[in-house]
């Protein structure tokens, strides 16, 4: 473009020329500042934050006398060192762009960290203030530690020397089984995989073969406040809170805090000190045993002698046994003298009562008792043989309803018309074509005899032929009369 002369000598040519659209122009500086702005390092403070729905993050750096917009895309968000805060002052890089629908300049970001320590430590309190006021901190969601743990779960660096600490401390106090999970406890990764890992060790079932450890520890040495800070994480902390397998924080040592000391379970002072406080002294407690094994042994024996005297002191005040079977004697010998007499007289009269009863018995007066009862007899004969056949009649009548009754509910009757019983290998019916399945062995049961069959196959050589039972409906023509 032809530059414009202000006296008017190239005025003709400047009109002449083609203007720039707006688009143009609003692309072309676009490039200009990416090409010229292709790296840049900023410091200020942050304002404005805003967290969009689809991932990305919209904010604005400030100073004293400026302020820039920008935005951090999704994928960046995931790997930043720290959460993006209104009033945090940090440390940023990225590249400057234009936003050409409001002739805007912003810078794109790529990485963010706090400007210094001061800046780690307010916004460190003002997520545990958060934290806080949801009861996270609370002492009452704190569960106690198991007292004896079978198996233990750490999360930790499995090449440093707090595994080996660890390692070497439960050995010594309490041999059990420790399932380490792999992590890096420094970096902008650390928390997501101790994060993983907390949730992975809590995730195993309980009687798999790695089981799920009822005790786990999150351990790491010492550091700075930068080295620790992946402990400070939100995210990790709300993880660790909600872990239903009780943790124990082990990070760094006795002067260092991070946020998920506040939110585990107990807090360890150092990665030693957690394998303490997470299982007992095996040889104090077998010292302890023994020593109450003693007194149990010593208590039985007491109360052993006791029961004894006590026992001892009844028996002197019982009767003599030889005292009691004397008396039982005396009442024995007496009874004996007296059952020979009273058999003796018991027999007398028995014998007077036979003779008596003998003179009674005349042969005129039996002859005549018994005429009279064969007269009875022969008038009671017709009516005896009347009601026989009447209560017979209707005997044999229940008898013809009664068979027609099982036959009518006989569950094999319908087998004698075509139809068939399925079984299965265990004998049981089955009810469903749905409960069988191609392949299975079922039994058939027709009217004439049984055989097998394969589901969807051909069928074996049929069993031995079983005898029907017999028909029931010509019982009455069969039944024969009794008279």
């Amino acid at each position: 473009m032809t530059e414009i002369d202000p006296d008017g000598a190239g005025a003709a040519e400047a009109v002449n020329d083609r203007p720039y659209s707006v688009s143009e122009l609003a692309f072309a500086l676009k490039r200009t500042v990416e090409s010229a702005y292709g790296f840049v390092r900023l410091r200020g403070e942050l304002s404005k934050v805003t967290f969009h729905g689809n991932g990305h993050v919209y904010l604005d750096i400030k100073d004293e006398k400026a302020s820039i917009a920008g935005v951090i895309w999704k994928p960046q968000v995931r790997g930043l060192a720290v959460r993006p805060e209104t009033g945090l002052e940090v440390i940023v890089t990225g590249r400057l762009t234009t936003y050409p629908g409001r002739s805007q300049y912003q810078i794109i970001i790529e990485t963010v960290s706090p400007a210094g320590v001061g800046a780690l430590l307010a916004q460190l309190e003002r997520l545990k203030a958060k934290l806080a006021e949801e009861g996270l901190f609370e002492a009452a969601r704190k569960r106690p530690l198991p007292a004896y743990p079978r198996v233990i779960g750490v999360v930790t660096s499995p090449t440093g020397a707090v595994i080996r600490d660890i390692l070497h401390r439960l050995s010594e106090r309490w041999p059990c089984r420790v399932l380490v999970w792999p992590a890096v406890v420094q970096g902008d990764q650390a928390a997501a995989q101790v994060s993983a890992g907390i949730k992975g060790l809590a995730a195993l079932p309980v009687d798999g073969p790695a089981p799920r450890p009822d005790l786990i520890i999150v351990a790491r040495g010492g550091g700075s406040v930068e080295d620790l800070w992946p402990f400070n994480d939100e995210t990790l902390a709300r993880t660790v809170a909600a872990c239903q397998v009780p943790l124990i924080s082990a990070v760094g040592h006795e002067t260092d805090t991070t946020l998920i000391d506040f939110v585990s379970d107990r807090r360890a002072p150092t990665p030693t000190a957690a394998a303490e406080l997470a299982t007992p002294v095996r040889a104090e407690l077998m010292a302890a045993l023994e020593s109450r094994t003693r007194r149990l042994a010593d208590q039985a024996h007491r109360r052993i002698d006791r029961g004894r005297a006590r026992l001892a002191q009844a028996g002197g005040r019982l009767p003599r046994p030889q005292d009691t079977l004397m008396l039982a004697t005396q009442r024995l010998d007496m009874a004996s003298a007296g059952l020979s007499r009273a058999l003796r007289a018991h027999l007398t009269t028995h014998a007077q009562a036979l003779g008596t009863a003998l003179v009674r018995l005349r042969p005129a007066l039996l002859e005549r008792r018994l005429g009279e009862a064969n007269r009875r007899l022969e008038a009671l004969t017709p009516r005896l043989a009347r009601a026989g056949r009447l209560s017979l009649n209707a005997a044999q009548t229940r008898l013809i309803h009664l068979a027609q009754m099982h036959a009518s509910l006989d569950p094999k009757a319908p087998l004698r018309r075509g139809f068939a019983l399925v079984t299965d290998a265990q004998g049981r019916l089955v009810r469903a074509a749905a409960s069988l399945s191609p392949g299975q062995m079922v039994g058939l049961e027709f009217g004439d005899g049984e055989t097998h069959a394969v589901v969807a196959g051909a069928a074996p050589p049929p069993r031995p032929r079983t005898v029907a039972p017999p028909d029931m409906a010509d019982l009455k023509g069969r039944q024969g009369s009794l008279f």
